[in-house]
């Protein structure tokens, strides 16, 4: 099919001052909408250009007289000193030691001793009131016990909105004014936003869709002393504390959450960490108190006649799309960014609105625009990753944001955004909202957060790489553009339902004690048996990195004698291992041209004598098959994202569910090409994930097939 020139689903930026050439890239692009964004303006002239004009409106930052004259009306973080060692029995602790003045301001407002702790993090234990004073931002400790560490955990004000912050930084805003973001909990500045935004939904005739950006909260973002990152969770909730809100915590739940419930030993209760029932409580409180205040500023945004979408960054905390609460605000649309496969699939599987868009890269700022600079290396590789999520679930716009006079300063650039548009266009209408063919069971992704934290495992700072984790988040990259139907589940929800209808094969990965892996949850009686039975009797499990892990009952791994493997810790190491020999033919290995990659994998992992290892170096086993009654385990050391190892997951999810008889329909022969047929239409899509020429061999359903050649990149359609 040829890419012919299509128009609309595509959302650009535009500024001041460059009319003309916002003009001429809405033709060239097939734009039917325009935005602003931080830092930006929509010209007048422009708005009749297209269907739709985006404004962004900051809920809790759209005013800044208000935010300069009621200071103690601020947003506050909940934040944790360094780790401070005693030489003496007395000890001064700075609490903003590392941390950006710029940024936050020391809580003197509220009592110390009634809202911060001091802690003793050699003992884990809390030092007495009257052990400690507050002066002059330092805290000190009497009575001290020497060479122990300590912190205090305490309350500050956010004197500067973080993404202002980086966003001033970046572009060298000068003397801008530091935008401060101020608290919705508390009443005379809660209506008095909402109060400003009627207002302003009446000034603003020409804006046809209210840009969220977002609602109440940040994510976690704290800068060091150097203006550089010093913590950021794009999950994180400690920048939504305020004594209002745990005194409301309190009353509504009836117990009182302390200090280190949410700074949690500075960990901040990354998603890492295996949540506690406190903390969940927590992020259900609030979801709870911002789901129900955005509906009314959605719902005063629908009275003007406007649409409502929510940007899902920045403000964001408490909005949680799988969350139970969302359906509460009745958004019209969420966009969000898209740096991967994985985060193309966490915005167009939410539910609950009219339609989803996804703001590609790279944005249009100097850290990426400027001489020497290569923005179309960046626009490829993100169309790329998006795409094969695209061909499964596709968003339905897509956009930019930034400076388009930055842009438009490179031609090469235009020309590629240009293509990317009217492919997007070309890959939505052929696909026409219909569903593709899928594998004949589902595939359950088994962590602590289950359904709340769909496609979002293991991100740190909303997909940027990390040493970490690429081992384990290649899993969830290559599960989203494959052919199989992707259910997020927690530990509570088996103890509590069991494992839900049609999932043919469970996957748990992540290392020991996270959040992913599970840490104490496979301390539980009902957990285990559930599985070991479910499997037994025909499912199929598939453990990465450290499955099932705690040290408990003579196993490592908790599913040991399931998944055929175990890690040697040391306390069996007089035990002889003679399972040491891989074999070369099997299902799994059937697509494996290149050595294995296992990325950081995993030392000392041992096969147990029934398991058929088919991959061991230095005697670590890095993949092994285990038949478990009528079902099946699978063992793999770690999967960053490749085409091979792609394949080698869809292998090994057919293969756990005893479906391998099956695998052949609607599939490829080259690991570097993928194909996607949709029954309703009868159409079928063929696409090259590389940047050189692939031959592939096409399977249809009933054995047919055909092979085809694709362009660097390209894609085929047929009608079958």
């Amino acid at each position: 099919m040829e890419n012919t020139k299509r128009m609309g689903r595509v959302t650009i930026p535009t500024q001041v001052g460059f009319d003309q050439e916002t003009i001429e890239l809405i033709a060239r692009w097939g734009a039917d909408a325009i935005r602003d964004c931080d830092g930006t303006k929509l010209p007048d002239s422009i708005k009749k250009e297209v269907e739709k004009v985006y404004t962004t409106y900051f809920l809790t930052r759209g005013d800044q007289e208000w935010a300069y004259s009621n200071q103690e009306d601020l947003q506050q973080f909940y934040l944790m000193s360094e780790y401070t060692l005693a030489e003496g029995n007395t000890l001064e602790i700075d609490l903003l030691k590392g941390f950006f003045e710029q940024q936050i301001r020391i809580d003197e407002l509220h009592d110390a001793k009634e809202w911060w702790e001091v802690i003793d993090r050699t003992t884990e234990e809390r030092v007495a009131k009257e052990s400690w004073s507050y002066n002059n931002g330092k805290v000190t400790i009497e009575n001290a016990i020497p060479w122990h560490e300590y912190t205090v955990s305490f309350l500050s004000y956010a004197i500067w909105d973080p993404t202002q912050m980086y966003n001033h930084i970046t572009n060298d805003w000068g003397d801008k004014l530091h935008e401060m973001p101020y608290d919705a909990r508390k009443p005379k500045t809660r209506d008095h936003m909402l109060k400003i935004l009627k207002e302003w939904l009446n000034e603003n005739e020409d804006c046809t869709v209210v840009r969220f950006t977002t609602f109440f909260y940040h994510f976690t973002l704290v800068f060091n002393d150097l203006a550089k990152e010093k913590f950021v969770d794009w999950f994180g909730y400690s920048a939504s504390i305020s004594p209002d809100a745990l005194e409301a915590f309190q009353q509504e739940r009836g117990y009182k959450l302390t200090p280190e419930d949410i700074v949690n030993k500075g960990y901040y209760n990354s998603p890492f960490c295996v949540p506690s029932k406190a903390y969940l409580d927590l992020l259900d409180f609030q979801q709870q108190f911002v789901c129900e205040l955005a509906a009314k500023c959605v719902e005063m945004a629908h009275e003007r006649g406007k649409e409502a979408m929510m940007f899902l960054g920045d403000n964001w905390i408490g909005t949680e799309p799988y969350g139970k609460h969302f359906e509460k605000i009745k958004l019209d649309a969420v966009v969000g960014s898209v740096g991967s496969g994985a985060t193309l699939r966490m915005i167009s599987d939410i539910p609950h609105v009219k339609y989803t868009e996804g703001r590609f890269l790279p944005y249009f700022f100097p850290d990426t625009f400027h001489e020497g600079g290569d923005p179309v290396k960046e626009a490829r590789e993100n169309w790329l990753c998006a795409r094969r999520a695209i061909m499964r679930k596709p968003v339905d716009r897509i956009g930019y944001g930034g400076y388009l006079s930055l842009a438009a300063q490179f031609p090469d650039f235009v020309e590629y955004v240009e293509h990317v548009c009217n492919e997007f266009r070309e890959i939505y209408e052929n696909i026409n909202g219909t569903k593709p063919y899928v594998a004949p069971f589902k595939v359950a992704v088994l962590n602590s957060w289950g359904k709340l934290r769909s496609w979002q495992t293991h991100m740190v700072a909303h997909a940027l790489w990390y040493k970490q984790i690429y081992s384990y988040i290649g899993i969830i990259e290559a599960l989203s553009g494959m052919a199989v139907d992707v259910e997020f589940i927690s530990f509570d929800q088996i103890k509590e339902e069991g494992i839900p209808e049609g999932v043919g094969v469970i996957i748990n990965a992540g290392d020991a004690g996270t959040a992913w892996s599970g840490g104490e949850n496979w301390n539980d009686e009902k957990v285990i048996t559930t599985i070991r039975e479910w499997v037994y009797n025909g499912g199929g499990f598939i453990g990465v990195g450290e499955p099932s892990a705690y040290l408990k009952g003579g196993h490592f791994f908790q599913l040991a004698d399931l998944l055929g493997v175990d890690k040697e810790v040391g306390f069996t190491l007089s035990t002889r291992k003679y399972n040491q020999t891989p074999i070369k033919d099997h299902f799994l290995l059937e697509d494996v041209t290149e050595p294995l990659d296992f990325g950081e994998g995993m030392k000392n992992i041992y096969a147990k004598p029934n398991a058929t290892v088919l991959n061991i170096e230095k005697e670590d086993v890095g993949l092994a098959v285990n038949q478990y009654g009528k079902g099946r385990g699978i063992y793999i050391s770690g999967l960053p994202y490749s085409a091979q190892n792609t394949r080698l997951l869809l292998r090994a999810c057919y293969f756990a569910a005893s479906k391998e008889a099956l695998f052949n329909s609607w599939s490829t022969t080259n690991p570097y090409t993928e194909c996607t047929y949709y029954p309703e239409t009868k159409k079928m899509a063929v696409i090259n994930n590389t940047y050189e020429e692939q031959i592939t061999t096409v399977y249809f359903e009933g054995g047919n097939k055909q092979e085809i050649t694709l362009e660097p990149m390209g894609i085929k359609w047929f009608n079958i």
